[in-house]
């Protein structure tokens, strides 16, 4: 496997029917992309597929394994901190149950790679309500919190919780991560208003999500109650909070 100045942070918890899947999908595409899975001891034994997996690339595969269910943020957190150790250029966000699909990567690569975005967002919603095999309540549910969320926070953004991403590294590097708040779906807003307020350029590229066929869903209501009120918490500390500035 070829060298990559990209990563891809993928969170697991019991996929053990995607992530071999996932994985050989990403890298199957002519661009080389490295992962990174951040694994909760899942008790189905997602671990020990990434693990066979390591042998088979194991200049491209790579594992953290912590104790258990710990939040999405945090897993996040504990990825871009290796990422931005490891010299990574480009760090990216993917689930691993293909609703985000691998063949968008490339895209959201060339918005910061070639176009000069810093932040590149696989946007459900920039273009209509683009969306497969998800229940009607889950898509209302999804659709109202992003215009919610654009309504409290002011983000010139269509799809403020997704959760499909790259960031250029500078983005990372300026982010006080460690004062990053939420670990569950508000941290996807969080992140997103953060680099927007130290000046970083978000751009959104219009994607399709599919529901997950494989496994079990971990989205529930109270994560969308955390965003709800967790967003007028972060627009009302953004008052008093200076965030610093991206670099020139």
């Amino acid at each position: 496997m070829k060298s990559s100045d990209s990563l891809i942070i993928i969170p697991t918890y019991n996929e053990k029917e995607n992530i071999e899947n996932i994985i050989r999908a990403i890298f199957a595409l002519e661009k080389a992309f490295h992962s990174l899975v951040i694994e909760d001891n899942s008790p189905d034994g997602t671990a020990d597929i990434v693990r066979r997996m390591q042998q088979e690339f194991p200049e491209s595969v790579f594992m953290i394994e912590r104790k258990g269910k710990l939040g999405l943020g945090t897993a996040y957190i504990t990825g871009f901190k290796w990422a931005i150790e490891h010299q990574y250029d480009y760090i990216f966000e993917m689930d691993a149950d293909f609703s985000h699909a691998p063949k968008d990567l490339p895209r959201l690569y060339e918005k910061c790679a070639k176009e000069g975005y810093d932040v590149a967002i696989g946007s459900r919603y920039v273009s209509g309500v683009n969306v497969v095999n998800w229940p009607m309540g889950r898509v209302l549910m999804s659709y109202f919190a992003s215009k919610y969320v654009r309504f409290i926070t002011g983000l010139p953004i269509h799809d403020t919780t997704a959760g499909f991403k790259c960031y250029r590294r500078q983005v990372l590097e300026t982010i006080e991560l460690d004062k990053i708040k939420f670990k569950g779906y508000a941290f996807q807003i969080e992140m997103k208003f953060t680099a927007y307020q130290c000046g970083f350029k978000i751009a959104e590229v219009p994607v399709i999500f599919v529901n997950r066929e494989l496994g079990t869903s971990k989205m529930n209501t109270s994560i969308f109650g955390e965003a709800v009120f967790g967003v007028i918490q972060l627009k009302w500390d953004s008052w008093f909070r200076k965030y610093p500035k991206k670099q020139e």
